[in-house]
């Protein structure tokens, strides 16, 4: 990565920046946990006890509920926020003035759009959320180690899918080189959902709407942060990298 953008303004400022829009998006995701998806974690957790009854519970958690779904969720989400942001940032101050002649905002927007598809979107759709009591504890780090395997398999494709449209481009021209590429990039998506295993560990007898509200909460969450972000984060950077119109110099009064 170059010292400065192609704007003239070093990557930190915009990482700074990038970070401090995170934190913003963060407190958006967080809201938008707490109405939508607490409840449905609730649900869960009673449907899990409930199953429970009549079985040794072990000790009780040493960190109640009520502040598990406050300000445990709001570190985490914030936390998670803030990172992504500065990745993002980073992400940025490579694509911008590479991908066509776009400004700061339009940079951003397309950034954030193809983060959100590639570390959202694809993953979520061959292993969406479940809600707590769906899943074996014992698998937990296969499912974990899947689920990070189809986020790097996805950035990556995308990457290659960028090349490929790149390399196209003069020959068939940007958007017939860009459809292109956007349909090697989804033929290669589906052919990775075909090979890698997937994940059926619902309980029987688990209530299916319990489970689709939560992974559409789930969902809700990943959009509003990812929305969020592209929107401050665009601000941000474009007053960083394009400079504010200066006044014009007062008229000197003549003698």
């Amino acid at each position: 990565m170059t010292s400065t953008s192609p704007g003239g303004v070093s990557p930190r400022t915009l990482l700074v920046r990038g970070m401090l829009a995170g934190l913003l998006a963060g407190v958006a995701a967080f809201l938008v946990a707490y109405l939508l998806g607490e409840s449905k974690v609730d649900a869960a957790i009673a449907i899990e006890e409930a199953a429970a009854a009549g079985h040794d519970h072990g000790e009780e958690a040493p960190v109640s509920r009520a502040l598990q779904a406050t300000a445990g969720l709001g570190t985490g989400v914030v936390l998670y926020a803030v990172a992504l942001g500065g990745i993002a940032a980073l992400v940025f101050c490579f694509a911008l003035g590479r991908i066509g002649r776009f400004g700061p905002r339009a940079t951003a927007a397309l950034v954030t759009g193809g983060l959100y598809v590639t570390v959202t979107l694809v993953p979520f759709f061959k292993y969406p959320a479940n809600p707590p009591a769906v899943g074996d504890p014992e698998t937990a780090a296969r499912r974990t180690a899947l689920y990070l395997l189809m986020i790097a398999l996805s950035v990556l494709l995308a990457a290659g899918a960028l090349i490929l449209g790149r390399r196209l481009a003069p020959r068939l021209g940007n958007w017939n080189a860009s459809v292109v590429a956007g349909a090697a990039f989804a033929l290669v998506i589906g052919i990775s959902y075909a090979v890698l295993p997937g994940i059926d560990e619902v309980p029987a007898g688990f209530p299916a709407a319990l489970i689709w509200d939560f992974r559409l909460a789930s969902l809700a969450i990943q959009t509003a942060l990812w929305t969020t972000f592209g929107l401050a984060f665009g601000f941000l950077a474009e007053r960083a990298l394009v400079p504010t119109s200066t006044p014009k110099e007062a008229v000197q009064p003549t003698s």
